[in-house]
C-alpha cells in the first residue's frame, strides 16, 4: 500500500501527517511540486514481459508525461532481491543528492521509497505498483530500495545521458526509517 509520511527534519520518531490514501498522497506532494499519480495498464502484462510490452501497456500515460513535460526517452529497469549488486545498487543512492533534471519513475511491480528533503520538512514516500513520482530537478532526496529489492520501474528522462546524481554531503538521510522489503521480494 502507498504512503506518505512527513517529518520535521528534527524529529524522525513522530510524523506530522500519514497517510495511504492516494490522493492525500497526491495533494501534499503537489504542495511541494512533487507528482504522484496511479496509472492502470490498458493491457494485460505477462510476467517476464519485455520492455516494449511494459511501454505498451502504459503508452497513453507515457505519451500524456512526454508531452506535457518534454521527456524524450523512455525505459524500464527491473531489480530482484538475487541480483549480486543489490547491496552496491542500493548503497549508492541512499546518501541525499539531486539531479539536473527530473526524477520520475512508475511502479509496474514491486516498491521504492522516495524520501525528499524539502525545506524543513522529510517527505517518506512509499510507491507500490501503479504509482508513479515525479521528483523535480534540483529536489534533494534519496531513494531505497531495502535489502531484498523487487521493482519493475518505467523510468522518463529529459536526456538519459545527463541523468547524474549530485551527492549534497548531508547525512541527513541516515537519520530516517529506511525500506522493509516488499512482501513479493520473497515471491521474486
Amino acid at each position: 500500500m502507498s504512503r506518505l509520511r512527513i517529518y520535521t527534519e528534527a524529529n524522525t520518531q513522530a510524523p506530522l501527517l500519514s497517510s495511504s490514501e492516494p490522493e492525500a498522497i497526491a495533494r501534499e506532494l503537489g504542495k511541494v511540486g512533487v507528482r504522484f499519480e496511479q496509472w492502470q495498464a490498458n493491457q494485460p502484462i505477462a510476467p517476464g514481459a519485455s520492455q516494449d510490452e511494459v511501454i505498451a501497456a502504459y503508452q497513453s500515460d507515457i505519451d500524456r508525461l512526454m508531452r506535457e513535460e518534454g521527456y524524450q526517452s523512455v525505459d524500464v529497469i527491473s531489480l530482484k532481491p538475487d541480483h549480486p549488486e543489490r547491496a552496491n545498487l542500493r548503497q549508492k543512492f541512499l546518501s541525499e543528492h539531486t539531479h539536473s533534471e527530473d526524477e520520475v519513475r512508475f511502479f509496474v511491480a514491486g516498491s521504492g521509497q522516495f524520501t525528499l528533503h524539502i525545506g524543513e520538512r522529510v517527505y517518506d514516500v512509499l510507491c507500490e505498483a501503479g504509482d508513479l513520482i515525479g521528483v523535480p530537478d534540483g529536489t534533494r532526496h534519496w531513494f531505497d530500495m531495502s535489502e531484498a529489492p523487487y521493482f519493475v520501474a518505467i523510468r522518463l528522462f529529459t536526456n538519459k545521458d545527463g541523468w547524474v546524481a549530485n551527492f549534497t554531503g548531508d547525512a541527513i538521510a541516515e537519520r530516517f526509517p529506511r525500506m522493509q522489503p516488499h512482501a513479493s521480494a520473497a515471491q521474486a
